[in-house]
């Protein structure tokens, strides 16, 4: 019966569209959810800087016993997420359309709900339970980095319900990120009449991708250059051009030295063929490092093989909620909720993979109030 009302929850959930910026209609949804729990539930003023619709949603329900936790997802999704109709087939959720399923992240959201209705429906003893629902998380985390100080409780550890594995899965690491754009400029000319006189700036952009060391640097490290464009006319030889790329690492100092590598291939491009290139950093988020005895990575264990799954410990390649929350003081964690191929439109999940998220959340509040 618990697992019908989750599933049917989690397919309500997938079908709010709810893109980046446009998740009101989601946060209204779960505001009601809450709120039929007994949580007190708001709204920050985080939507001025983000742009969304809505600012994140933070809901407390005072505790029966000492400590407190966060539990912490995100309410917006990628495209195409218009007139997402999930079905389950063979106990694994899809999408029968050419979308998203969204269970990136209205698993993790799901999960929350559901594992706290259980703890409340109990009468089980509880800490203080503070749930984040977060806006605009696909976008750099936006949502997350507009939460202003002081509104989370000081100490208490986050869950991040936001990563690919099973249920159990706790992400020890994952990696800072930086982007950049450059801008090439060269010298326009007729191709035809005059190439001589132009300095092709698509040119300085192609010999500076090709002088760059892109892909897997090392088994801690990433780089991609993943848009280009410029240029007016097949007659004119291009003045300017815009690339831009990003790069990622577990450790600070490597991301600054793949950084350096990346700026002097741009600007050695650009000298080469006599033009100029200007060069944009930014930083959208701090790495996530956790020692496999950390106290929050222990109590995830813990409360994992209470709800029988099997615990995994492992790094992540991509950057969550939690990597904005620690760089912050908070100790926020991400934990697998069993997404698969999400960010396409064959994005799934098994049926259990929900159901082991919601026991994890269980788990993990009623571990809280007996520590």
């Amino acid at each position: 019966m618990e697992t019908n009302r989750l599933l049917d929850l989690f397919c309500e959930l997938a079908r709010i569209e709810s893109p980046s910026r446009r998740e009101a209609a989601m946060a209204a949804r779960c505001a009601r959810e809450l709120r039929d729990l007994g949580f007190q539930v708001r709204f920050d003023a985080s939507a001025a800087q983000t742009g969304s619709d809505t600012g994140n949603l933070i809901a407390h329900l005072p505790g029966t016993a000492p400590r407190s936790l966060v539990l912490s997802a995100h309410m917006d999704t990628v495209q195409p997420c218009a007139g997402i109709e999930p079905a389950v087939v063979d106990g694994v959720v899809r999408s029968v359309g050419d979308t998203i399923l969204s269970a990136d992240d209205k698993a993790g959201v799901a999960a929350i709900l559901e594992g706290v209705r259980r703890v409340v429906e109990a009468g089980s003893e509880r800490p203080d339970v503070t749930v984040l629902l977060t806006t605009c998380e696909e976008v750099h985390l936006l949502g997350s980095g507009a939460l202003a100080e002081g509104e989370l409780p000081e100490g208490a550890p986050c869950y991040v319900l936001d990563a690919a594995g099973a249920p159990g899965t706790v992400i020890t690491g994952a990696p800072c990120h930086w982007s950049f754009e450059a801008r090439f400029l060269g010298k326009a000319a007729h191709a035809g009449v005059a190439p001589e006189e132009g300095v092709s700036a698509i040119a300085m952009a192609a010999a500076a991708v090709e002088a760059m060391p892109l892909g897997r640097i090392d088994e801690a490290t990433t780089a991609n250059v993943g848009a280009i464009g410029g240029g007016r006319a097949t007659n004119v030889v291009p003045d300017a051009c815009m690339l831009s790329g990003e790069c990622r690492s577990l450790f600070p100092e490597r991301a600054d030295a793949q950084k350096a590598a990346m700026t002097a291939a741009l600007e050695d491009a650009a000298a080469r063929f006599g033009g100029a290139v200007e060069v944009d950093w930014e930083k959208s988020y701090d790495a996530v490092l956790y020692d496999e005895e950390d106290e929050v990575v222990r109590d995830v264990a813990a409360a994992a093989r209470a709800a029988g799954l099997a615990v995994r410990l492992q790094h992540d390649g991509g950057g969550s909620d939690a990597n904005v929350l620690c760089a912050r003081g908070v100790r926020a964690v991400a934990l697998g909720v069993g997404m698969a191929a999400f960010h396409s439109t064959d994005e799934h999940i098994a049926v259990a993979d929900l159901e082991g998220s919601a026991r994890l959340v269980e788990a993990l509040i009623t571990q809280a109030a007996r520590s």
